[in-house]
């Protein structure tokens, strides 16, 4: 069996949610980690947490833990 996923005007069509987590997940802009669960976006950008947008100059984020 297969499910859709509708994103920013795309379908994408996968049969594991492992697959669709993989295609579908950001990346750290610093780090390069795949964000699955709870990310950062800041001016655009995605980040695996605070400390890696403190890291690219992103000033006054905070990690809500």
């Amino acid at each position: 069996m297969t499910f859709e996923v509708h994103a920013q005007g795309a379908v994408h069509v996968f049969d594991c949610f492992s697959c669709a987590i993989h295609r579908m997940a950001p990346i750290c802009e610093h780090c390069r980690v795949q964000i699955i669960g709870q990310g950062v976006e800041v001016d655009g950008q995605w980040f695996c947490g605070a400390h890696c947008a403190r890291a690219e100059g992103k000033a006054g984020i905070v990690d809500k833990v």
